[in-house]
């Protein structure tokens, strides 16, 4: 009883011990739902990180003619522009080679390779034209002979990306919105009508030059794997932007010290917010998409973004608001700590625990807004594959049952996973 009393004691001061989100993820793990809803979303993830690896028409490993090669990896060369193909790999495809040794994924064909010894929408139980079991088709095939599972692996690449780009882009846009919104309210921030035009224009030559000027790299970067990169080099540009516009502003005020008005940033962000949540969220995003020329993964992950920023600025508006008067905030302004400092050092920290949530249920909906947009035919584009798309099929081939089972049921577990992490964060910050 002693050891035991002890033992709770101890727990008791490392539970106080611990930091607040510490704490979150510990009541979070608690909960079994929620916790076998991350290991699938870390599973999924592993999948969409190591697709390549995965389902690839190409050798992860081969000898031909007395040289070695490693396939896989030299794709990403290629596709960066780092090297080329080998002549003797341009002449047949991948399985016609007469290898040395190879050793093939555990997929061997890619979303986009073309079987044409099982088009037609081959079923998963009946009978396929393969050398061996070794390349049968273990989900069946679409029309156009491509394998299912491979576009299965593919498709959640797609969708993890959507989910994650998009609700990462909502995410930065709700939360400047949500600060300025819930700590300055309407009569806090004043501005000088110099850094209001510097920062209109801006926002203008940002836009334009990091993103509008650059849509063919990003749409090629999309494509073959690598937006990673090409999207912190848009934000990297729109950053400079902003900071040289600021910095001009900065000179312009210590020489001529321009009149400062008070903007009122709740009216007219809650404005914009009523503005945005009165249109339908798809038929906006139809409508967006029907004006670009050729749509690409990038400008759905875009669209997307820009369409999801509202839940998250109104609910840490709301936060904000709560916290803005709290006595730790009238003590650091009291201290005469700018209200910048005050905003990202004590406030925002402690009002982002809803956004979480408000990000996991986003990030369910925008794969299903991605797939919805594939579904109609107007996705990722021509040539691509998604979850969506692969459902798609289904309208001109009614009995392929398999090509509604397998993408839905990826759609529907991705959605169904997402939802779950914001049901156990909710509950788990509810506790706090």
């Amino acid at each position: 009883m002693f050891f035991q009393k002890k033992a709770n004691k101890l727990a008791e001061q490392s539970s106080l011990a611990q930091t607040p989100w510490a704490q979150v993820w510990r009541r979070f793990r608690k909960g079994r739902t929620a916790r076998w809803s991350w290991r699938v979303l870390v599973f999924m993830g592993l999948i969409a990180v190591f697709a390549d690896f995965i389902a690839n028409e190409r050798p992860l490993y081969c000898k031909l003619g007395g040289s070695t090669y490693f396939p896989v990896f030299k794709q990403y060369a290629v596709d960066l522009g780092l090297a080329k193909w080998d002549t003797v790999f341009l002449q047949k495809s991948w399985d016609e080679h007469a290898y040395e040794a190879a050793i093939f994924p555990p997929i061997p064909y890619s979303s986009s390779t073309l079987d044409l010894r099982n088009t037609r929408c081959r079923s998963p139980f009946s009978s396929q034209a393969v050398k061996s079991l070794r390349w049968r088709h273990w989900l069946g095939t679409d029309q156009l002979g491509r394998d299912v599972m491979a576009g299965i692996v593919k498709g959640t690449r797609v969708a993890l990306l959507v989910g994650i780009v998009s609700m990462g882009i909502a995410t930065l846009l709700g939360i400047l919105l949500g600060s300025l919104a819930g700590f300055f309210g309407d009569d806090r921030m004043r501005a000088s009508w110099t850094g209001i035009l510097l920062n209109l224009l801006a926002l203008f030559f940002a836009w334009f030059y990091g993103f509008a000027a650059r849509s063919f790299v990003l749409s090629e970067a999309a494509k073959n794997g690598g937006i990673g990169l090409e999207l912190f080099t848009a934000l990297g540009i729109a950053a400079a932007i902003f900071l040289l516009a600021n910095g001009l502003n900065y000179f312009i005020k210590k020489w001529a010290k321009p009149r400062r008005i008070t903007l009122p940033l709740d009216l007219l962000i809650m404005r914009a917010v009523e503005v945005m949540n009165a249109v339908p969220g798809l038929l906006l995003l139809l409508a967006m998409v029907a004006v670009l020329q050729k749509s690409s993964i990038f400008h759905i992950m875009a669209i997307i973004g820009l369409l999801r920023w509202t839940p998250v600025t109104r609910f840490l508006r709301a936060e904000l608001l709560r916290i803005r008067n709290l006595n730790y905030i009238e003590a650091a302004r009291a201290m005469a700590f700018p209200e910048w400092r005050i905003l990202w050092r004590h406030a925002l920290p402690n009002a982002i625990g809803p956004v979480l949530i408000v990000v996991a249920f986003g990030a369910a909906s925008a794969i299903l807004m991605e797939s919805t947009l594939s579904f109609l035919g107007f996705g990722i584009g021509s040539g691509g594959v998604t979850w969506g798309s692969m459902l798609s099929e289904v309208r001109s081939n009614p009995s392929a049952w398999w090509l509604a089972v397998f993408p839905g049921g990826a759609i529907f577990v991705a959605v169904t996973v997402f939802n779950l992490i914001g049901d156990g964060l909710s509950e788990a910050m509810a506790e706090r």
